[in-house]
């Protein structure tokens, strides 16, 4: 079962709410689980109605039932080099010098892979954790990572600098995130919305990860409006005929068929949402089909037709919960 779950998606898709409800989800059963933001944004904090993220782990909602936890956190660059600098050379009263400096913020400006390194290890170290018990601090860790066009490049980043630098102490850290960024711990699963783009890139995505050997999770098929019609309904939305829609309405009570009627008059915006219905439902046949040769567990989750609020995040948990999230370590 996974414990390191990467999501990502093309911007728009909805990853941040995603990765939100996927937390909340895996956080069932008395299981802890942190929520992590690499991307500076504060998407969390907004989803979650909290005040914006220190860069320090703190509780933030309690799961589906009452029994589980997330916790959440916003990884600093800057932050996260102090604390390497302090781990690997001893450099603490040092390294806050340097950040005074402003080398600090330069280093991570200039190399925007030792800023991946970073905030991939924090990610990491977070999953190796464990109490005084022996057990793990949190038994989920969920990253709400870049975009899918730069995923692979981001979480492959580690095997660079262990390539570069091939003793020491970043070459040892470095093979280690990649030992957990490459096992049976890490899933990347890629959110997509039933549009052709979307689907691509995350077509894209699949292939990139698999050959830089990263573990794929699945796909999340985000914001699935519902199916107003069916079957004969669709092929006859998409034909439509005007008279034939021209005398239901005469039947239903809104005025008589007659030219320039009331009923007339709608006849031809319901013919075109009836055309513009069966168009969308096509071009989604056709997108599953794709996604379906990827051959990955698929997961879909309903439009919020009232935007993504906390409650809203509840019931995307719930429905991922339905699906079989938590059992299976999406």
């Amino acid at each position: 079962m996974s414990r390191l779950h990467v999501v990502s998606g093309k911007g728009g898709t909805g990853k941040t709410t995603v990765a939100a409800a996927l937390a909340l989800a895996l956080a069932s059963e008395g299981r802890r689980t942190l929520l992590v933001e690499v991307e500076g944004r504060q998407g969390i904090a907004q989803l979650f109605e909290t005040e914006a993220l220190p860069y320090e782990e703190r509780k933030i909602a309690v799961a589906p039932g009452g029994s589980g936890e997330v916790y959440a956190v916003a990884i600093d660059a800057e932050r996260a080099l102090l604390d390497y600098l302090q781990m690997f050379y001893k450099l603490g009263s040092a390294g806050r010098a340097l950040k005074k400096l402003g080398a600090i913020d330069f280093a991570t400006t200039i190399a925007p892979g030792l800023r991946d390194v970073l905030l991939t290890g924090k990610a990491c170290e977070a999953v190796r954790r464990k109490g005084k018990d022996g057990r793990p601090v949190y038994d989920s860790v969920v990253m709400d990572a870049p975009p899918t066009g730069r995923i692979t490049r981001f979480l492959n980043v580690n095997d660079e600098v262990a390539g570069l630098a091939r003793i020491g102490p970043i070459h040892n850290q470095a093979q280690a995130v990649m030992r957990v960024l490459k096992s049976t711990e890490t899933a990347v699963h890629l959110v997509t919305l039933l549009e052709e783009m979307p689907v691509q890139e995350t077509m894209d995505g699949v292939t990139e990860l698999r050959a830089a050997g990263l573990p794929v999770g699945g796909v999340i098929i985000n914001m699935v409006r519902p199916h107003l019609l069916d079957g004969d309904d669709v092929r006859e939305a998409a034909g439509g005929s005007r008279a034939a829609v021209a005398q239901a309405l005469s039947q239903a009570g809104l005025g008589g068929a007659r030219r320039g009627g009331h009923a007339e008059r709608l006849v031809e915006p319901l013919l075109d949402q009836g055309r513009e219905h069966a168009e969308r439902l096509a071009l989604e046949r056709e997108q599953r089909t794709e996604l379906t040769g990827l051959s990955l567990p698929t997961y879909e989750l309903e439009f919020l037709g009232d935007g993504a609020d906390l409650a809203g995040l509840y019931r995307l948990a719930a429905d991922l919960r339905k699906q079989g999230v938590a059992e299976e370590g999406a």
